[in-house]
């Protein structure tokens, strides 16, 4: 018998909350396991683990995509950004239609539909792409528009799948520059799944570390840099060492 524990609010600080989820699949794999996270408003924590532990679960119950079996999630979903590892953009819309879409599906009237998408482009780099088609893009233009369509709606709480995995390293390094921006700006709550521990560590406040299936959480890191965090900080000894607790806690999972 599946047991489910009652509902709890979020407090006034917290974004999202894990409490004592799991998830078993009908077929009987179990792939999340006594999952207690908590994130704050204002913080960004990245989840890393072994391929195949649930990170990317995680966000599909927070997004209420998938519902889970055991315990409660508990999130404003009004205000809900999703960003995945491919930029689904529609090939056959313009980039200010594809950046707008979100906002014709709450049918936000055009007039402040055409506001709202033009002030994203802008904070977003794009401003001069809008009559562009996505094949027109390269790869990290593509992610941009897959974020600036999710910030229309000034999401209160953001979820990142790996956005940027499939990048080359300086384009990656550069967006991740632009996202810490974006956070600084906007002021949301961000749960960013990666494999790299190194954009990790540079992104966060917090990193967790997930154990193999079924997916829990074994490890927390706080990272202690200040925003804006500049790419010389990625060649600080204090993040290498923080970079290599993060490493270890994770090698320990992957044996």
């Amino acid at each position: 018998m599946v047991h489910t524990i009652a509902r709890r609010d979020l407090d006034e600080k917290e974004a999202l909350a894990f409490s004592g989820v799991g998830l078993t699949y009908p077929d009987g794999t179990a792939a999340l396991f006594g999952v207690e996270l908590s994130v704050k408003r204002g913080e960004f924590v990245s989840v890393v683990g072994p391929s195949g532990c649930g990170k990317s679960t995680l966000l599909k119950l927070a997004s209420g995509l998938v519902e889970p079996t055991e315990g409660v999630v508990s999130v404003d979903r009004n205000r809900l950004g999703y960003v995945f590892q491919d930029s689904t953009l529609l090939p056959w819309r313009k980039v200010k239609d594809n950046v707008g879409l979100l906002l014709e599906l709450h049918k936000v009237p055009k007039a402040e539909r055409d506001v709202r998408v033009q002030e994203t482009l802008k904070l977003v780099g794009l401003e001069a792409f809008s009559d562009h088609h996505p094949r027109r893009l390269s790869g990290g233009m593509k992610m941009r528009v897959s974020l600036a369509r999710s910030l229309t709606l000034d999401p209160s709480i953001f979820l990142f799948d790996e956005p940027f995995g499939a990048l080359d390293e300086i384009t990656r390094e550069r967006l991740n520059e632009e996202l810490i921006s974006l956070f600084i700006d906007r002021g949301f709550a961000g749960v960013f799944v990666t494999h790299s521990i190194y954009e990790a560590v540079y992104l966060s406040t917090r990193v967790v570390v997930m154990s193999a299936r079924p997916g829990r959480i074994v490890g927390e890191f706080e990272i202690p840099f200040s925003y804006p965090r500049g790419p010389e900080v990625r060649f600080s000894a204090e993040f290498a060492k923080i970079a290599g607790e993060v490493s270890k806690a994770l090698r320990g999972e992957i044996a």
